[in-house]
């Protein structure tokens, strides 16, 4: 994927860097795999304020994304790579010989015209599904199962992948995005690759109707509101928390910074086998 400048003639050109969406073959998405999708601004079933900054936005359909690849043994053609409104990867639609349809997170190199499969006798090539166990060591992955048959929740956005290190007791030792090793059993699938998409980490909307669009509403700092509506508002002018220097929280006076919101006991902490790598705080 590439990048795609603009000359500076306003100032919203100036530093806006979109995808030029070259691998995109396909502007309509397949009707049989598409499903409403309501927008609900932030609101929970009472109507409660839950999640902030969501509201507005241009009209969306789900894409339906099979990330447990159901169909196995079963040889699929890459018809299309679509745009998802929904996600930062691309996906890929594939036709199977069956006659049946369905979308997959398009990894970086999937072409159209390619083939695909899933299951244990496949190949180790791009796009295919294969248990961890069937998977050379050193190779990348994503859409990674957790739990086998869950279907995929591991490395699924754009650029993500995950290495498989080693195999030891009937579970594969994998790292993770985050630089964490953990322990996965044997017969959880992955998809062969890196997630495609690589460059959306680079793009600059160039302007704040562009966020809008995506349904991100102004995200102000707690500093410049008032007293009443956030523990470090108020004060004269510019200052850390209004009455006096103390930690930033959250609007509800939780910890904003080295506050770990992990349970101290929690049951997967044994298929951790190192953290991943603690933040380095710029001085």
């Amino acid at each position: 994927m590439a990048l795609k400048n603009f000359r500076p003639l306003t100032p919203t050109q100036r530093f806006k860097q979109t995808p030029a969406y070259d691998e995109i073959t396909k502007d309509r998405p397949e009707r049989s795999l598409v499903e409403p999708l309501k927008k609900t601004g932030g609101r929970n079933n009472r109507g409660r304020l839950t999640s902030r900054h969501i509201g507005g936005g241009h009209k969306r359909k789900y894409r339906v994304i099979d990330f447990k690849r159901r169909l196995r043994g079963v040889e699929a053609t890459v018809e299309a790579i679509e745009y998802d409104p929904n996600r930062s990867a691309r996906i890929a639609l594939l036709n199977y010989k069956s006659g049946e349809k369905s979308y997959i997170l398009a990894p970086n190199g999937l072409e159209v015209g390619a083939t695909v499969i899933a299951g244990e006798d496949a190949a180790p090539e791009v796009g295919n599904a294969l248990p961890l166990k069937a998977i050379p060591l050193g190779t990348v992955v994503h859409n990674l199962e957790i739990i086998p048959g869950r279907g995929g929740q591991i490395a699924r956005s754009a650029g993500q992948q995950v290495v498989l290190n080693n195999r030891e007791a009937g579970y594969a030792l994998v790292r993770l995005p985050s630089g964490e090793i953990r322990k996965i059993h044997e017969n959880a699938y992955a998809t062969i690759g890196q997630v495609g998409n690589t460059d959306h980490m680079n793009v600059s909307s160039g302007k704040a109707g562009r966020t809008r669009w995506l349904g991100r509403r102004p995200h102000v700092r707690g500093m410049v509101m008032n007293p009443i509506d956030h523990p470090m508002g108020g004060g004269q002018g510019k200052s850390k928390g209004g009455g006096g220097r103390h930690h930033p929280v959250s609007p509800w006076g939780q910890l904003a910074k080295g506050f770990k919101t992990r349970r101290k006991h929690k049951s997967s902490d044994a298929f951790i086998v190192e953290r991943r790598k603690p933040h380095k705080h710029k001085k």
